[in-house]
């Protein structure tokens, strides 16, 4: 029997608004504060990696390019976008949390955020030149509703526009309420995007024992490739792929 994807969709979001209700009660909340030594280096490796992989691509965004985060939270990689120089009016970001976003909006005022899931985006086919979906469908348990967001994303996404992802591989054996995303299934989900996959992150168990006690031996350890837990990709759209207009 074929599964029904607005009751797919309708379940996975209530499924997750409740994990993000649970999170909030049971996880310590400076866990993933942007000062604590384990968040530092994820977040100087990805970015550094992802600039690298960007500029390798010739898809590094440019003042005036559209650029979307779906699943932005409370800021996501929106201020990295503005490092990068893009201007607070090319942002664009949705995420499913009113509060998240409010304290986005707060933060980006210029930005242009929505409170909706990515299975619907509230915009036209080929709007953006670059669209962020950073650890977002490893809280989609659902399959049906990952290739419902992965279309929606390919449709908004801009011909020779790129995705950039960044997501976990391997299964939390602690949290059943998140699912690998593997380097195979990230080429299924998008199999009209091609570009380069990498593997980044040290595993942050690893990085949270050791970041804090040496600094340099977390540094080091990030570069052991089997200590790695993260793929970031860069998939361009091709161009003959364009999609709805509207």
């Amino acid at each position: 029997m074929r599964t029904d994807p607005g009751k797919a969709i309708a379940a996975e979001r209530r499924r997750i608004e409740a994990e993000y209700d649970r999170r909030a009660q049971h996880i310590v909340s400076d866990l993933y504060a942007p000062w604590q030594p384990w968040t530092r280096l994820e977040v100087e490796q990805r970015i550094s990696v992802a600039e690298a992989m960007l500029r390798e691509a010739q898809s590094f965004p440019s003042p005036g390019d559209a650029c979307l985060e779906v699943g932005c939270g409370t800021g996501g990689w929106l201020g990295t976008l503005l490092h990068w120089g893009v201007r607070p009016s090319d942002l664009h970001g949705v995420d499913l949390s009113a509060s998240r976003l409010e304290e986005a909006q707060a933060k980006f005022p210029g930005a242009d955020l929505y409170v909706a899931d990515g299975c619907a985006l509230p915009w036209g086919g080929n709007a953006f030149r670059l669209v962020i979906v950073s650890v977002v469908f490893t809280s989609i348990l659902d399959s049906v509703v990952r290739k419902q967001m992965a279309g929606e994303i390919e449709r908004v996404l801009a011909p020779d526009g790129v995705l950039l992802w960044y997501d976990f591989a391997f299964n939390n054996p602690r949290n059943r309420n998140v699912r690998k995303v593997t380097q195979q299934e990230l080429r299924q989900l998008f199999p009209n995007l091609r570009g380069k996959i990498a593997r980044v992150t040290l595993a942050p168990p690893v990085a949270r024992a050791i970041a804090r006690r040496s600094w340099g031996l977390a540094q080091t350890l990030s570069r052991v490739p089997w200590l790695r837990t993260h793929l970031l990709a860069v998939l361009r759209k091709d161009g003959s792929h364009r999609g709805a207009s509207s």
